[in-house]
């Protein structure tokens, strides 16, 4: 397992290209969407890129605009870029803490491809637990690696329209505005309505608004 740590200032398939040159065949991106937020699941792809169809102007997700990565999944998607994602959901985050859960689900992303990479570019510094293949942690990697890049678009629009489904359930949440991280406007509907099944329930604000729940209905309680 290696670890790589270097600035760039944008993506490049340089990182494939050297992992190629030391006998890997097959090279996967692999990086999540969804660590920082209250709700919802963290969502993880791989891709393995198509190397004679690498879509124009991929970039770290954090980097485009919602259009641009709309544009940019569907590019990949038909690009013959080979392409697995994987969801955890607020159950698994509760039962393998959030990094737990989002280690689990590179690698199963890795091991869900329909082509058995032997290396995996991994966005961060952690090399997943479990992976089927040599891992090689980079820093900044969906800035740096188009693959990696690639995976984080996926995972972004993934989590961006499990959001939006989020939203229809839990209407009041505005789940498809904030996309479950904590905005004023979310944390007043905790305070308003209290936690909904999409919300990590370890999660601080979460675990408080319950509290608070908590205890406005015991002191209901024993003024009635």
């Amino acid at each position: 397992m290696l670890f790589e740590s270097i600035e760039q200032t944008e993506p490049d398939y340089t990182h494939e290209l050297a992992a190629q040159a030391r006998g890997a065949r097959i090279v996967a991106g692999v990086d999540e969407a969804g660590r920082g937020p209250l709700a919802g699941p963290v969502v993880v792809s791989a891709v393995v890129l198509n190397p004679n169809n690498i879509p124009p102007g991929l970039n770290d997700s954090k980097k485009l605009t919602e259009e641009q990565r709309e544009a940019l999944f569907e590019l990949i998607v038909v690009s013959g870029a080979i392409v697995s994602v994987v969801v955890a959901p607020p159950t698994i985050i509760a039962s393998r803490n959030i990094r737990g859960a989002t280690l689990w689900a590179m690698s199963q992303a890795v091991r869900g491809l329909s082509v058995a990479a032997d290396r995996a570019l991994i966005d961060g510094r952690d090399i997943p637990p479990g992976l089927p293949c040599e891992g090689i942690a980079l820093i900044g990697g969906d800035g740096r690696s188009v693959s990696i890049a690639a995976a984080s678009i996926v995972a972004k629009v993934t989590r961006d329209r499990m959001c939006r489904i989020m939203d229809c359930d839990a209407p009041h949440f505005g789940f498809s505005t904030h996309k479950g991280y904590g905005t004023p406007q979310h944390l007043r509907a905790l305070t308003d309505h209290g936690p909904c099944r999409h919300h990590r329930a370890d999660f601080a604000p979460v675990v408080e608004a319950r509290l608070r729940l908590t205890v406005s209905a015991t002191i209901i309680d024993l003024a009635s």
